[in-house]
């Protein structure tokens, strides 16, 4: 567990506000870079004033479509906020050592279990968040996409797309597969995933 009070990190909605009192006539701007059946990639932009041709501050943010939770329906809008709050740091809206945002210490909050693609993407953002320097590191969006492990492609079988199942075992360990999505006793066989030594699934079927 990593200890951090949630009350030290501000909103995404306070470093707005602090940056429409600074800058009345300014602009910002998101982009959706990736969108997939899995996750969504967001890029937002910060522009001093509405006439400015190039940003003044740019962030990025992934997040995964989970089954259950606020990103079974919410995932694009969470990585849209994300990606403008880590823009409103990268401008210098943020407290020395605190450049995520409360909503983004609020998701990684706890670590998942070693070697599972959440448990990497996490330690990717805290590396990130970690950072402290006088001037921002800047990631292109193939950065971020080599950064953060992409989910394997969904599995397909004679009855259609495939449902995927994923967590941590009794045993401890992680899994992650797709199961067939016909009654009982007529599913194909379901296809389990393996992990490698970098946290990444892949499924070894002759694809």
């Amino acid at each position: 567990m990593m200890a951090f009070n949630l009350a030290d990190y501000e909103t995404v909605e306070s470093r707005l506000e602090k940056f429409w009192k600074e800058y009345p006539d300014g602009r910002l701007s998101t982009k959706i870079e990736q969108a997939t059946d899995t996750r969504y990639i967001i890029s937002a932009q910060l522009f001093k004033t509405e006439a400015d041709a190039q940003p003044w501050a740019t962030g990025l943010a992934s997040e995964s479509v989970s089954d259950r939770g606020v990103n079974s329906t919410s995932a694009l809008e969470n990585a849209e906020t994300s990606a403008i709050g880590r823009a409103l740091a990268n401008a210098g809206y943020a407290a020395k050592g605190k450049r995520a945002s409360r909503e983004e210490m609020t998701k990684v909050a706890s670590y998942s279990p070693p070697g599972t693609r959440a448990r990497a993407v996490e330690d990717v953002l805290r590396q990130s968040f970690a950072e402290n320097k006088k001037e921002p590191t800047v990631w292109s969006v193939s950065d971020a996409v080599e950064a953060i492990p992409l989910p394997p492609k969904q599995q397909e079988c004679k009855h259609g797309p495939m449902i995927l199942k994923e967590g941590t075992a009794k045993t401890g360990r992680p899994f992650f597969g797709y199961v067939c999505s016909a009654p009982k006793d007529q599913q194909c066989d379901a296809r389990w995933h393996k992990l490698t030594a970098a946290g990444s699934w892949y499924w070894d079927g002759g694809e």
